[in-house]
């Protein structure tokens, strides 16, 4: 595997572009599918979702500054590109973020790309219920195992504002699957 440093130097160059963002593809692409996909829910949304996501990537890659590693720089497009998404769904769909999620996670029954059983989908459910930067939190940390310095980065969010939103959705979460 290509050091970062040097996989960014060459995504900068433009001799070497093309080839160095084949690699960052093949390095990130199944990890950004799937933090978009537990956000999105859907199969064919997450694939649109990811594909505007490298593309704004490498529109923007001579704009990373550096500051972070690349793929938390490449998390937070994601996320902002899941979140625009979403926000464009619903009112295309004259709905709210949150009946649009409901939606989302009744049509997860039918969908032949989830592979959960009943209890995931308990789960996914649990999710939808919490506010969306306590979900995004959530599914950072517990399925991702992204660490509270790595969500930092990617949220742009304090340490300790994190941990309290992750311990307020743990229990939001635990109390509606023992209340369902």
């Amino acid at each position: 595997m290509i050091q970062e440093e040097q996989l960014i130097k060459k995504l900068i160059s433009e001799k070497n572009k093309e080839l160095a963002f084949k690699e960052l593809l093949r390095l990130y692409k199944e990890r950004l599918y799937w933090h978009i996909r537990k956000m999105v829910l859907n199969h064919d949304d997450a694939d649109d979702v990811l594909q505007n996501t490298f593309i704004k990537v490498y529109q923007n890659i001579q704009n990373f500054k550096g500051e972070s590693k690349i793929y938390s720089w490449m998390y937070r497009i994601a996320t902002n590109e899941a979140l625009t998404f979403l926000k464009a769904k619903a009112k295309r769909n004259n709905n709210s973020t949150e009946k649009e999620r409901e939606l989302a996670i009744r049509n997860l029954e039918t969908d032949v790309y989830f592979e959960g059983d009943e209890i995931q989908l308990k789960l996914q459910k649990a999710i939808a219920t919490l506010p969306e930067k306590q979900q995004l939190v959530f599914n950072l940390k517990y399925f991702d195992e992204t660490t509270y310095e790595e969500l930092s980065e990617i949220l742009e969010t304090s340490v300790g504002a994190l941990k309290s939103s992750y311990h307020i959705a743990v229990k939001k979460i635990t109390a509606y699957l023992t209340e369902n």
